[in-house]
């Protein structure tokens, strides 16, 4: 599994979680002060990088949590055909196919040849923009 750790009192806005198994980005982090017998507590709201579903979770702030490595990468179309998209990595010369996008404006784009950033975590892809062309 591509994670690290970290302390959930480090995490910011626009870092990684994993959440449920989930690697998600960090939308907001809010912090309550230590009260007379307790820890300070981290509030954690977080989107999921691949499903999109928000998740909210609260941890102490010297609780260890995991933290996603998320690989951004380049890729070529080769063929687009159906709701998939045939890809080719740009340094490993893998082929592999990914979902089409649900977002209308990338989707437009998806032509052969068209190179794309696709990110990669925890054993899973997706097409996040188009780098040139189209």
């Amino acid at each position: 599994m591509s994670v690290t750790r970290g302390y959930a009192g480090d995490l910011r806005k626009g870092s990684y979680i994993v959440i449920d198994g989930e690697p998600c980005e960090v939308l907001d982090v809010s912090k309550s002060k230590p009260g007379k017998h307790g820890a300070a507590k981290v509030r954690i709201e977080a989107r999921g990088i691949f499903d999109g579903s928000r998740r909210s979770k609260i941890y102490p702030a010297d609780a260890m949590i995991e933290i996603p490595i998320v690989d951004k990468k380049s890729a070529q179309v080769i063929n687009v055909y159906g709701d998939n998209v045939q890809l080719m990595d740009l340094e490993t010369y893998d082929t592999f196919e990914l979902p089409k996008p649900s977002d209308s404006d990338i989707t437009s784009k998806l032509q052969p040849g068209v190179e794309v950033e696709y990110w990669e975590s925890m054993g899973k892809r997706k097409i996040v923009r188009v780098r040139g062309g189209g």
